[in-house]
């Protein structure tokens, strides 16, 4: 399983995990009680429940760099173009606007 912790304006929002069942996204709940918490993206909104796709989902796929920046990460990195979790974290620490993608590793997990 592979994990990240999803951030906006450096605020933990929620996790992105890949499993052999597909993706899944849920909301902090710290986060989520917040009054003036902001949903990572309409398609996203704040709920309880977990979000969950066979496929990434179109928001994060959309952070992931493309054209000449893909190639880019991709040869330096040794990516492969289908693995788009792996893409997301590796090249989406520090995307333009509010939301942020930090790769945890298993043993930094505390769920």
């Amino acid at each position: 399983m592979r994990k990240a912790a999803i951030k906006i304006e450096g605020q933990l929002a929620g996790w992105l995990t890949q499993d052999e069942h597909g993706y899944h996204f849920v909301y902090d709940k710290a986060y989520a009680a917040q009054p003036n918490a902001r949903s990572v993206s309409l398609t996203l909104p704040i709920q309880e429940a977990p979000f969950s796709s066979n496929v990434l989902f179109p928001f994060f796929d959309g952070l992931i760099p493309e054209g000449w920046l893909l190639e880019i990460a991709q040869k330096n990195w040794k990516l492969n173009p289908r693995d788009r979790m792996g893409l997301l974290l590796t090249c989406c620490k520090d995307c333009i606007g509010v939301v942020s993608v930090e790769a945890i590793l298993e043993d930094e997990s505390n769920e």
